[in-house]
């Protein structure tokens, strides 16, 4: 067990957290299946439209490996599948059914979890499309079936802007949380590591009593709370062969849940958040569920972002669109419609800052709990990429994301590795890009040379 204590980072002070009650959501008539969520593979239709499908069917499966396939988190009819660009599939919508028929599958008893041998989970993993529940690093790729990943990390707490609190996800499911990690545990010759909260004010009952696992500690400001943070701390990524996997508390539970009953569960507790959203609360419904089912008439704004996730790596979804599947909360803020008529000159004492250029962080210094209703402007264009140490104060991480950036924009693949590449996705660095003085795409860079180095082999 480790306790970290990280003195880098910043907490974004939004408006609009979310309450503590947890309530039913509308049905959602149609959920959603997002092949391009799952990174590092090239989706194969197994369905076509007007196909009637159980849940935990498989709708598609990956071009490399047949076996590696993703199935339907609801029971009903294949409504559509919708393409974008280059005909990639962006959508397969499921439009449910009166009768929730299911797949069978084997279900074990809490006391067998810990005897399975490998193979038995994997086979179960594989037909029933869990290894999706996974994602893998380097790379952030969803799990691949063929690799045993050296260790297995999970987040327990979420430390980013209006992030939900995860033990309200894990409340009332504690037992198949560890069957979760029980099973997870099968898959791994290494260790699962729980990273908690350290105030202990969001950690459960569950989470720090967790058998079959090895937990730490980390307190501190976002990026406290990410995954690839604390895998930089506990056991860090050293090459490209290095691989581990991660999953979220929900997918864990999820995982138990499959192997606890035989079938493949979909229900999930989704929370709401954001200044223009004015239910902002936890709602129990379906993966992949419509964001209207949730969300609603429920904002307090003309014009709104919708975003499935939080506002610094989130999806903007729209209020049409449908719940990521690594996603365990929504957030609601107010859309920019305009230019602000000499916004530059303003005090800026609504405005939430990371420089002291505004009047925001004099005032959080006397009232350091106030919060800020954020839009969506970037208060400022892109510019020359000016060479600063800022991004050092907010990523607490051995790392210097500005030279990674321009090794990267260079083409340097070599220095790139040397720069720690391997340890960094969009997560880690989106706070760099947020306080960024040249409003450069960070995330979108490191991106760029994650896939330059996969393309490179």
């Amino acid at each position: 067990m480790g306790t970290y204590k990280l003195k880098k980072g910043f907490t974004i002070p939004l408006e609009g957290t979310t309450d503590a009650e947890v309530l039913q959501a509308d049905s959602s008539p149609v959920v959603a299946v997002r092949p391009d969520v799952f990174r590092g593979i090239k989706p194969k239709l197994l369905v076509k439209e007007g196909d009637s499908v159980k849940r935990g069917a498989a709708l598609f499966c990956s071009k490399s490996n047949p076996d590696h396939i993703f199935t339907s988190p609801a029971s009903g009819i294949v409504k559509a599948i919708e393409r974008g660009k280059k005909r990639v599939i962006k959508h397969i919508l499921i439009e449910r059914g009166v009768a929730d028929e299911h797949v069978d599958f084997t279900s074990y008893s809490a006391g067998q979890l810990n005897t399975l041998a490998r193979a038995t989970v994997k086979e179960q993993m594989s037909r029933s499309g869990a290894y999706a529940y996974f994602r893998q690093r380097p790379f952030d790729h969803v799990a691949d079936p063929t690799i045993t990943p050296r260790d297995i990390f999970v987040s327990t707490f979420d430390s980013a802007p209006l992030g939900p609190d995860l033990s309200q996800i894990l409340a009332g499911h504690e037992a198949d949380f560890q069957a979760g990690i029980d099973v997870a545990s099968r898959l791994t010759d290494g260790k699962v590591h729980l990273s908690l909260d350290g105030d202990g004010s969001r950690n459960g009952k569950a989470f720090p009593k967790a058998n079959n696992a090895v937990t730490h500690t980390f307190s501190g400001r976002h990026p406290a709370g990410c995954v690839g943070v604390q895998i930089h701390h506990i056991a860090p990524i050293k090459s490209r062969k290095d691989v581990v996997w991660y999953a979220t508390v929900q997918n864990i539970i999820s995982l138990g849940r499959l192997f606890l009953t035989g079938q493949l569960s979909a229900d999930v507790v989704v929370g709401v958040a954001g200044s223009a959203a004015t239910r902002r609360t936890y709602f129990r419904t379906t993966a992949g569920a419509a964001v209207a089912s949730i969300v609603g008439d429920h904002v307090n704004a003309k014009t709104v972002r919708v975003i499935s996730g939080n506002v610094l790596t989130g999806s903007n979804v729209g209020r049409e669109g449908y719940v990521g599947p690594y996603d365990s909360h929504v957030t609601v803020i107010p859309e920019s419609t305009g230019p602000e008529f000499i916004g530059w000159m303003l005090p800026g004492f609504s405005k939430p800052s990371y420089f002291r250029t505004f009047a925001s962080p004099f005032l959080s210094m006397l009232n350091p709990k106030k919060t800020y209703a954020q839009d969506t402007k970037l208060n400022g264009g892109v510019r020359a990429f000016v060479a600063t140490g800022c991004y050092d104060d907010v990523l607490p991480m051995r790392v210097y994301p500005l030279f990674l950036c321009k090794s990267i924009l260079a083409g340097d693949i070599e220095e790139m590795e040397g720069l720690g590449i391997y340890e960094v996705t969009e997560e880690e660095v989106a706070l760099c890009e947020y306080i960024c003085p040249s409003k450069m795409e960070i995330q979108n860079i490191i991106r760029q040379g994650l896939d330059m180095i996969e393309k490179e082999g």
